[in-house]
């Protein structure tokens, strides 16, 4: 038995890794933490809703692209302490995959939306370029 623990709040969320024609889908952020940096699409998971359909709501809701849910692959959760630093945040992150870029609608949370060449990426926030990185290497590896 461990002694000294104490219960830890978690907040749970889901992110989106999409991808059309060699680009990644990213917003930035108009909020803290991390305000004007760049981020993945995604956010909390409300009341009643499982992750997967977390990430295809944030996704319409902060790029106007609208992936089914059907389309969306789930990747992994990450968990790591200090991921965030307003607390304990897991994300579980999904990717789909484009035939070519849409135009993204920048939107609720998010003060812009843009399609990014993935060998010109600018600094994410969080873990973001870790999921990404991960993502990508399993995309190659299959």
């Amino acid at each position: 038995m461990t002694t000294g623990t104490t219960d830890e709040s978690i907040r749970y969320t889901a992110d989106v890794v999409l991808l059309a024609a060699g680009q990644v889908l990213l917003i930035l952020r108009g909020w803290d933490p991390y305000e004007g940096c760049w981020a993945l699409p995604g956010g909390h998971v409300d009341r009643g809703e499982t992750s997967l359909e977390a990430a295809a709501r944030e996704l319409k809701e902060e790029t106007g692209i609208g992936v089914g849910v059907a389309d969306l692959r789930q990747v992994g959760a990450y968990d790591a302490p200090g991921r965030d630093p307003r607390g304990r945040y897991v994300t579980v992150a999904y990717t789909a995959t484009l035939a070519s870029p849409v135009p993204p609608a920048a939107g609720d949370d998010a003060t812009a939306a843009r399609w990014w060449p993935l060998n010109a990426l600018p600094n994410l926030a969080f873990d973001h370029a870790e999921i990404l990185a991960e993502i990508l290497a399993g995309a190659t590896s299959s």
